[in-house]
């Protein structure tokens, strides 16, 4: 999202993070802008039974647990990493300093945080009024939209990945996949979803 040249620019440093290692704790005040230079982090929350709800995974090149620190509010979701991760950690008032003075890295900045929350806002009508095969249709057309292109794509998480983003039970998603596959809608190749 922002050139790691323009991070180090402005003071950011490397961290390491080992698979499972919590970034950023729900309830937690936001101090700091994190990129992902290589690995993979999920946001997620816990429920009282101890229930994981992923709010989203995040790839090399992409942020995570930004819009705290323009609101002054803290972490809604905790981050942890899915596999060994290297990040750019930059403080929030650094990260204010890059943003003012980079009109174009601005908007390219703001840009992102709408889709985000174009995606956050269709996955919550999904999740809350349709049927688990519509829901999952519509959790990887938005991952084909954005990591995808016209051919046959090839839905990179796990059956309990997508459990965790849509709300589903493992089991669920599984019966969906096959009826999904049955409709049509999907092909499975060698265990693998593609569309």
């Amino acid at each position: 999202m922002i050139p790691e040249n323009l991070l180090l620019d402005y003071g950011a440093t490397i961290e390491k993070i080992d698979v499972n290692e919590v970034i950023l704790s729900e309830k937690k005040r936001a101090d700091f802008y994190f990129q992902i230079k290589t690995g993979e982090v999920k946001m997620f929350n816990l429920n009282e039974n101890g229930k994981e709800f992923v709010q989203g995974i995040f790839y090399n090149g992409e942020s995570f647990g930004e819009p705290p620190l323009f609101a002054d509010f803290k972490y809604p979701a905790s981050a942890s990493a899915v596999k060994a991760t290297e990040l750019y950690r930059l403080s929030k008032s650094k990260l204010f300093e890059l943003l003012t003075n980079n009109p174009e890295i601005n908007l390219k900045f703001t840009k992102a945080l709408a889709k985000r929350l174009y995606y956050k806002a269709t996955i919550l009508k999904e999740i809350s009024v349709h049927p688990p095969e519509h829901r999952i249709l519509t959790l990887i057309d938005f991952l084909k939209g954005k990591y995808g292109s016209e051919e046959l794509f090839q839905v990179e998480l796990t059956r309990q990945q997508i459990a965790d983003l849509t709300g589903l039970r493992v089991e669920t998603v599984i019966r969906a996949i096959k009826q999904l596959e049955q409709d049509g809608e999907i092909k499975l190749i060698k265990h693998k979803v593609y569309r």
